[in-house]
């Protein structure tokens, strides 16, 4: 049963930890780092240098710095765009090293499946935020920002300490992911195809003056 346990716990942490990472990464540093820090929790040796102070300092402050891009509109946009090249290798990272010191090619299939939903979480995310942007107002954003941090947090409490529980809402996330990420991009195909339209959009030339108003010279004189 022990075995069991510790089987679906690492497992949790390893898809978990790549699933935060994806929507907010240095959230799930921080809090990783500060629970192994202080106990509660017992990290994987390749995951220990969360728990160096410098690690959990840096995380949070480009968490508070998140924290306010992520409810910009527009920023949020750009600023995903970068972390596109930080998020996805970073949950490459953590869901190796979350597997613990096992046989190395578990340690990449965890990498290449870590990378994979990464890659799903921060697509959804920054997908979902183009969406959202086209609204003139500011509270759908701040509040799809508030309701994904919450996700994150709720998201790895529930990773540590009800891990089976996690995994059945992670294969939900899968299957509503398939289903939800062609349609947004539809609809991020259609807000591009429209800005283009508004940019590519020309006047109407208009005729030459000696052709609108000159008269014609053969007709018979009266």
């Amino acid at each position: 049963m022990d075995a069991y346990q510790q089987l679906i716990a690492t497992l949790a942490l390893t898809m978990g930890t790549a699933w935060a990472a994806g929507i907010n990464l240095y959230a799930t540093i921080a809090v990783l780092g500060a629970l192994g820090i202080t106990g509660n929790i017992v990290l994987p040796e390749q995951l220990l240098i969360l728990q160096d102070p410098i690690v959990i300092g840096a995380a949070v402050l480009m968490y508070l710095v998140e924290f306010f891009a992520d409810k910009t509109s527009g920023l949020d946009t750009g600023w995903d765009a970068v972390h596109s090249f930080i998020r996805i290798p970073a949950g490459v990272l953590l869901a190796a090293g979350a597997v613990g010191d096992v046989n190395p090619s578990m340690v990449i299939v965890a990498g290449i499946l870590g990378g994979g939903i990464a890659a799903t979480t921060h697509t959804i995310k920054a997908g979902t935020r183009v969406l959202i942007n086209t609204s003139p107002e500011p509270f759908t954003n701040w509040t799809a920002s508030v309701v994904e941090d919450i996700t994150v947090f709720g998201g790895l409490w529930a990773m540590l300490h009800y891990p089976l529980a996690f995994l059945i809402f992670f294969v939900a996330f899968l299957l509503t992911a398939i289903w939800v990420l062609p349609k947004i991009w539809a609809g991020i195909k259609t807000v591009f195809q429209t800005m283009l339209g508004l940019f590519s959009r020309k006047t109407p030339p208009t005729p030459p003056a000696n052709e609108a108003d000159s008269t014609p010279n053969n007709l018979p004189l009266t």
